[in-house]
């Protein structure tokens, strides 16, 4: 009885577990009907379809790195790419400029210290290639140069001061035939409009003397800053022709070995291009104050020596200085010597600068420091903006040496290895 109890419930429960098997296998044909290429209920996964030379499979573009951007039109990924990069290049700039500002009162009289060694080092170079001490050849270039500055200065403020009172007599006399153009002339003002004018003019003074009365104010602080960059001046143009290849091998130590080679060669070559520029610069201003002096002279007018001492400086910003400096001369001829001497003058002006512009420039300097005229106003403009007159003196040369040290940079030649280098090949392993 047991044992047909027992083999009553096995047979029970394989019925059972029977049904619950078909079942499952009826509500998995209901939910995904077989097909005919699977006969008997078994479902398979339907193979992928084929690939056709319609539809390509799509790869990602090796400038994308995931599907998003490629739904990006790639001259929007471009535009954008560049946005991001010159926003971050234009506030490094601007940062850079605030602590220029900042500091400025250090980082002129080094820039001028630069020029001045520029302009001294092939003195300096002649000294130590005669057995002068390094020490000693940079004094006796440095005491030449504050010599012959303080000499010219002397002549200029001696005939400056001689020919004042002559030069104050005769702008009276030619404001007076102004104010006698303006009655007789095509104009017919009358005695109570030149009054008036004048009135204005003497309201408007006494109006801005305290601002002007300030600005004198702050001209002790400015004698100050000017004495203290003098000084730093004097010292850097002195540390920088006499250890100037040390301070530079430091510098360039400070940098990873693998741009040591560039950075050298291109420091070097931006200073041959400043040197270059300075000696070219000094010797076409002093071509044109030669030509525009001796013109000054020939004529008789007034402070012809401080004439052409204005316009020698006024060479060293270029285009625009010569210009200013020679409007200068201008002048003086039409107070002196009427406005026939003055339009003289002013052909002899622009006959120098024709000739500075179109064969000096050119044959002078050479391509080793061509600059565009655009990029000259352009820098002249930035540097007045940011500085001042220093600042339209530091700007044209600044821009010639990074043109040259950019174009080196960019240039992928591998510099030569200098003759005492010490080149220590690797060991193989």
């Amino acid at each position: 009885m047991g044992s047909q109890n027992g083999e009553v419930r096995v047979s029970r429960f394989e019925q059972l577990r029977a049904r619950f098997r078909r079942a499952y296998a009826s509500g998995r044909s209901e939910s995904r009907p077989s097909s005919p290429a699977d006969p008997g209920g078994v479902i398979a996964a339907p193979p992928p379809p084929p690939l056709s030379e319609e539809t390509p499979p799509v790869a990602h573009h090796p400038s994308t790195s995931s599907r998003d951007d490629e739904d990006v039109p790639h001259a929007l990924r471009i535009a954008a790419a560049w946005s991001w990069r010159l926003i971050v290049i234009g506030l490094v700039a601007w940062a850079l400029l605030k602590v220029i500002g900042t500091i400025r009162i250090v980082i002129i009289p080094l820039a001028i210290a630069l020029l001045l060694s520029a302009l001294l080092a092939p003195a300096a170079g002649w000294l130590l290639r005669a057995r002068f001490p390094r020490s000693l050849a940079t004094a006796v270039v440095l005491v030449a140069g504050l010599a012959a500055v303080v000499g010219t200065l002397t002549l200029v403020v001696n005939e400056f001061v001689r020919g004042v009172p002559d030069l104050s007599r005769k702008t009276t006399d030619g404001i007076r035939q102004i104010q006698d153009w303006l009655r007789t002339g095509p104009l017919h003002m009358s005695d109570r409009q030149l009054d008036s004018y004048i009135e204005q003019g003497e309201r408007w003074l006494n109006e801005n003397t305290q601002s002007l009365t300030s600005g004198a104010v702050s001209t002790a602080a400015t004698v100050a800053e000017l004495l203290t960059g003098a000084l730093l001046v004097l010292f850097a143009t002195f540390f920088f022709l006499r250890d100037g290849g040390k301070i530079w091998r430091f510098i360039v130590r400070l940098l990873p070995v693998a741009a040591r080679w560039r950075v050298d060669d291109a420091g070097r070559a931006s200073w041959n291009t400043l040197v270059a520029y300075v000696r070219a610069t000094v010797l076409v201003a002093f071509i044109d104050a030669v030509g525009i002096g001796i013109f000054l002279v020939v004529f008789d007018i007034p402070f012809a020596f401080p004439l052409a001492a204005l316009v020698f400086l006024g060479a060293f910003i270029p285009i625009v200085g010569a210009t200013l400096s020679g409007a200068v001369a201008v002048l003086v001829a039409l107070v002196d010597s009427g406005w026939v001497t003055a339009l003289i003058i002013l052909g002899v002006v622009i006959g120098v600068q024709q000739v500075e512009g179109h064969i000096l420039q050119p044959l002078i300097m050479g391509r080793a420091v061509a600059i565009h005229p655009l990029a000259v106003i352009v820098a002249i403009a930035a540097g007045v903006v940011l500085a001042g007159i220093v600042g339209a003196l530091v700007s044209v040369p600044l821009v010639a040496v990074l043109n040259t040290a950019v174009r080196r940079l960019a240039h992928r030649r591998r510099p030569e290895v200098p003759p005492d280098a010490v080149v220590v090949a690797p060991t193989a392993p």
